[in-house]
């Protein structure tokens, strides 16, 4: 008898192990997860009481968690899954992104993004059908990007961060028959159901809290066919990621069953959550001590010392730029950034406005703030908008675009810093030929402008038209290397649709002959910009001034194709280069330039074929014969329109930055 106790009372220690840690091949359980052996990175952490930690308050980062080793789907695909999970905001009323169960080809995430792509994707991948991942995310920020519902959602995604199907986080209760709401960052622990039937291809996924049954309806339920996501072997686990403000992400625990339902959890052994710790602060005594003491003095200072710091700091901000905060600055940091505007921090000014170099008080990046004057009432909500979808270019050669700040009258735009200034400061304003930029440095420049221009036209997720693509655009890091920059005239539009008209602007001498007929900005007009600026970087000469050659003024592109037909286009390259020069590469260039600059754009190249000639990957053919700009006159018509234009049309970033110096090189 007492055998058959002490039998019974292993068995039983036996099956809570079981529970507390228990797989193979096709299924496995952790009631928490001390002792887990599971691959982290990021931030993830096993807690010592078992409880794992996929992100902290840290800002911008992610952590990701999976099962070790693969799993082999079967042909079916169908698997089923639970887990446990609570959010903790860092601030309140304000989501710091979520979390998203993961089933993917590879567990190395080192090139994704965190905030708003989940630590799972970036702007390059995003909806790539090569990435073979499958998510259910747990959302609490809204991106308008993605189409996200609201910041309290749950969404079910196919290689991209827009969802195939989504919801706001809810579940029905069945003894009361009524839907309620989930507020996901409540700090309280949820349950979720994510089950797949392959055969049927059906996916549905549900949400409840803690210990309450599985609900009877999912919260999702849509039809799906996973055959060309899911791989024969894939790995599974959780993504997690914060922005600007963060969410501490908790799993508790996490069962998985390639053979049926997921089995259910202990709750008793799942680990505890964190305790929110409130503080407890005696106003009503601090207050009655600073009435006593220095009612007097202290109110007299601190409402003259706060009308004055209101007045200073006062910002314009409207309801509608609570979605564009994550890319909104401070005007108080903007103003200790640069001392307060000094003019010792004063990089430029003009008909723009001013720009100032700015160490920024929280993370000491050094960054050029240039102020804009404003009319408030002329579409600045689309004029937001569109600056923040452009603070999302990412390209080795375009400016980056970090934000903005609205105060009364101003506008304030936050760049990256390049310490080497505009190209045209080192090209034309420089008379010590030593600082004058090489012919491999300016070779080095003109590709990366191409490439840079490559990816606003074809290769981002819309299409930008920069529209004043010149050499004072162009901006000089430490390596001078070229970052395409000043997006203040730029405009977008999707791929496969053509853009409206508009009103013409620009530089004069960059402005394609078309449209002083036309009025529409195309990414021909900014080849021909382009165009034009190769022939600047080439000859050292800028394209709106006159040049006199045997009592003939002539403009730049009319010069060089004048030479070209001589047969002595090499004539024409920059003297400061004193002749260092590869002939070859010189002629490219030039007749690159002609081409693009063309005055009829269906016979000018596009930016990929630009790109293809400057790296030799294709010939380049002679310049068309009907290249006579005299004789067809379109040339000399958006001249005479470009002189029409006030001054105000020629702005530009080149006197955003200074100047450092560099080394004449030799061919």
């Amino acid at each position: 008898m007492a055998e058959s106790h002490l039998l019974q009372h292993l068995s039983f220690l036996l099956f809570l192990s079981v529970l507390t840690f228990a797989q193979n091949e096709t299924h496995f359980i952790y009631n928490g997860f001390k002792g887990a052996n599971l691959h982290l990175d990021g931030l993830a952490d096993i807690r010592s009481n078992g409880l794992l930690q996929l992100t902290n308050t840290s800002q911008q980062q992610s952590g990701h968690v999976f099962y070790p080793q693969p799993v082999k789907l079967n042909a079916t695909r169908s698997f089923s899954t639970s887990f446990v999970f609570a959010m903790y905001p860092d601030i309140e009323a304000h989501g710091g992104h979520g979390l998203a169960f993961v089933i993917s080809s590879s567990m190395n995430f080192d090139h994704a993004v965190p905030a708003e792509y989940l630590g799972l994707f970036n702007t390059t991948n995003n909806n790539l059908q090569s990435n073979h991942i499958f998510a259910v995310e747990f959302d609490t920020v809204q991106n308008a990007v993605f189409g996200d519902i609201d910041g309290n959602h749950v969404g079910i995604d196919i290689n991209s961060l827009t969802s195939i199907v989504s919801a706001s986080a809810a579940y029905i209760d069945d003894k009361e028959q009524t839907n309620k709401t989930l507020e996901l960052t409540s700090r309280k622990a949820m349950q979720v159901w994510i089950d797949y039937d392959g055969d049927e291809k059906l996916m549905n996924v549900s949400i409840a809290p803690l210990k309450n049954s599985k609900p009877t309806k999912p919260l999702l339920s849509t039809h799906l066919n996973l055959s060309s996501v899911l791989l024969n072997s894939m790995f599974v686990g959780f993504s997690g990621s914060t922005g600007i403000t963060a969410n501490e992400h908790y799993l508790l625990g996490w069962s998985w069953s390639q053979i049926g339902q997921a089995q259910g959890f202990n709750f008793d052994v799942l680990p505890p959550l964190p305790k929110v710790i409130k503080q407890k602060r005696n106003l009503e005594t601090l207050l009655i001590v600073l009435i006593v003491v220095f009612v007097l003095l202290l109110v007299l200072i601190a409402g003259v010392a706060y009308l004055l710091r209101r007045k200073m700091f006062e910002e314009v901000k409207e309801p509608w730029e609570n979605e564009y905060s994550s890319h909104r600055f401070s005007f108080k940091d903007l103003y200790f950034a640069t001392k307060g505007f000094k003019d010792s921090e004063l990089l430029g000014s003009g008909g723009f406005g001013k720009v100032y170099k700015g160490l920024l008080p929280n993370t000491e990046t050094q960054v050029a703030i240039k102020r804009v004057s404003h009319d408030s009432r002329q579409g600045m909500r689309e004029f937001v908008a569109e600056i923040v979808s452009m603070g999302r270019l990412r390209h080795r050669n375009l400016i980056q675009l970090l934000g903005y700040c609205r105060r009364k009258g101003e506008l304030l735009l936050v760049y990256d810093y390049m310490p080497n200034g505009s190209l045209d400061k080192v090209l034309f304003r420089s008379s010590d030929f030593s600082c004058n930029p090489s012919w491999s440095q300016r070779m080095n420049i003109m590709k990366g402008v191409a490439s840079a221009l490559l990816y606003l036209h074809e290769e981002w997720e819309q299409v930008v038209l920069h529209r004043d693509v010149k050499a004072s655009n162009v901006l000089l890091d430490a390596d001078m290397n070229a970052k395409l920059g000043d997006f203040g005239l730029a405009r977008l539009y999707d791929h496969g649709s053509n853009p409206r008209s508009t009103n013409i602007v620009g530089t004069v001498g960059y402005l394609a002959p078309e449209l002083s007929i036309t009025g529409k900005p195309t990414p021909a007009t900014d080849v021909f910009a382009f165009g034009v600026f190769l022939l600047e970087v080439a000859c050292g000469k800028q394209p709106f001034r006159l040049l006199n050659f045997d009592g003939e003024d002539m403009i730049l592109v009319e010069w060089v194709f004048d030479c070209w037909k001589k047969g002595d286009v090499l004539q024409t390259s920059d003297p400061k280069l004193g002749g260092y020069y590869i002939d070859e590469e010189m002629e490219l260039v030039l007749k690159l330039g002609l081409h693009c600059s063309h005055p009829k754009p269906e016979i000018r190249p596009t930016m990929r074929q630009a790109v293809q000639f400057l790296q030799k990957d294709a010939v380049l053919p002679d310049v068309p014969s009907d290249y006579d700009l005299e004789r067809n006159g379109l040339f000399d018509d958006c001249w005479g329109v470009s002189a029409s234009f006030p001054s105000s049309f020629q702005v530009s970033a080149n006197t955003f930055f200074t100047d450092n110096s560099i080394r004449h090189h030799g061919r």
